[in-house]
């Protein structure tokens, strides 16, 4: 638990020194270490969709890494509002906004018992526009 705490509070503490585009696959590397550990340490099996799942991350956030944009420094409160005012960010953010919201109303009540893919769904629509602000 404690090195749990360790890490995530470094993977926080990262966010200062680099681009969230970066920051942000590169924690989810932590999937593997802990799928790692648990099969060392606790002697779980790790079957094939355990290791795709691990060769997929790593895939994943070695291809995000390599192909990430520069990152533009903001100097001003302005600058930030005319980028979130940009027209491609404001369909971005709708389709985003819409999707949320037919997945809540429309999908969680009709498989949010027993399909976990619309709270992820919804978790990574939102999530995106915290990393795109």
């Amino acid at each position: 638990m404690i090195t749990m705490i360790v890490g995530e509070i470094a993977n926080f503490a990262a966010y200062a020194f680099a681009p969230a585009i970066l920051v942000t696959p590169l924690g989810a590397l932590s999937i593997i270490i802990s799928a790692a550990l648990a099969h060392i340490i606790l002697r779980e099996r790790l079957h094939i969709f355990g290791v795709l799942g691990c060769a997929l991350c790593v895939v994943g956030s070695t291809t995000i890494v390599l192909h990430a944009p520069q990152e533009r420094a903001i100097e001003s409160v302005p600058e930030v509002w005319d980028l979130a005012m940009d027209p491609a960010f404001l369909f971005y953010a709708a389709l985003v906004i819409t999707a949320t919201f037919i997945l809540v109303f429309h999908f969680i009540p009709l498989y949010g018992q027993t399909h976990i893919m619309v709270y992820i769904g919804v978790c990574s629509l939102v999530g995106s526009l915290s990393v795109l602000l």
